[in-house]
């Protein structure tokens, strides 16, 4: 009687990774080449391509090294590449229309969000009307950022009593000295002066204020800060201030 002798089955042989490896290197080479041809100008240095190339060789081994483990073939290979490409493609467009970026989200905020102007150069910003046809602006008052309705009839930058707290003032500790005519008639108010008003790139510095004794629903940006201004003007909806 013969004996039956188990044999293990044969392993099937393993698939060569040379074509991956070589379709790696021919995508990294065109990806120099394409960079090079879009972006001339920002390709001037040798440790700027000494740059691009290590990052691209970089990606090139993360993907090899992924492709490998997984045994994939030369088509899941190309996925892999075509992955990291597109990301170091969307990076660097990124980076390069980074200032139109930025400049359309700030378009995109200053409409929802009235009260965050929109600058329109080194030493402008533009502001659009709230839905009560009012200006409100975002500023940064002595480091802290306040929502102030633009009042060109306050002679004064004027804070609530509440905002006065925000920037370390004691209300109730203050001389209220001073007497202002206001629309609902004569009120007292504390005078101080802000070291630093900053709305968008305008900045200005050492701005007469008064803090309000009567309790007030907001505080104002009067005209000790409108009045320094270069210019300032309402036209279509729109409040642009210019230093």
């Amino acid at each position: 009687m013969e004996s039956s002798i188990w044999r293990p089955a044969p392993k099937p042989p393993r698939r060569g990774g040379g074509g991956g490896r070589l379709l790696l290197i021919v995508t990294a080479v065109a990806l120099i080449a394409l960079l090079a041809w879009l972006f001339p100008d920002r390709l001037e240095s040798e440790r700027d391509w000494l740059r691009i190339v290590y990052l691209i060789g970089l990606l090139a081994l993360v993907s090899s090294g992924v492709a490998a483990r997984r045994r994939s073939r030369w088509r899941e290979t190309a996925k892999y590449i075509g992955a990291w490409i597109a990301i170091a493609l969307i990076a660097v467009a990124g980076y390069g229309y980074r200032f139109g970026i930025k400049a359309v989200g700030e378009r995109i905020l200053g409409e929802l969000a009235p009260g965050y102007g929109v600058a329109t150069g080194q030493a402008s910003v533009v502001f659009r009307v709230g839905g009560d046809g009012h200006f409100r602006v975002r500023a940064v008052i002595d480091g802290v950022a306040l929502d102030l309705l633009v009042d060109t009839g306050a002679s004064e930058v004027v804070l609530n009593r509440r905002d006065a707290r925000r920037l370390g003032y004691d209300p109730d500790a203050l001389a209220y000295s001073r007497l202002y005519s206001t629309a609902n008639g004569m009120v007292r108010g504390a005078p101080v002066t802000i070291s630093e008003i900053t709305i968008g790139p305008i900045r200005l510095t050492n701005v007469a204020a008064s803090i309000n004794q009567a309790p007030m629903g907001g505080s104002l940006l009067g005209m000790s800060f409108l009045g320094r201004l270069g210019a300032f003007e309402v036209s279509n909806g729109s409040l642009t201030m210019r230093q």
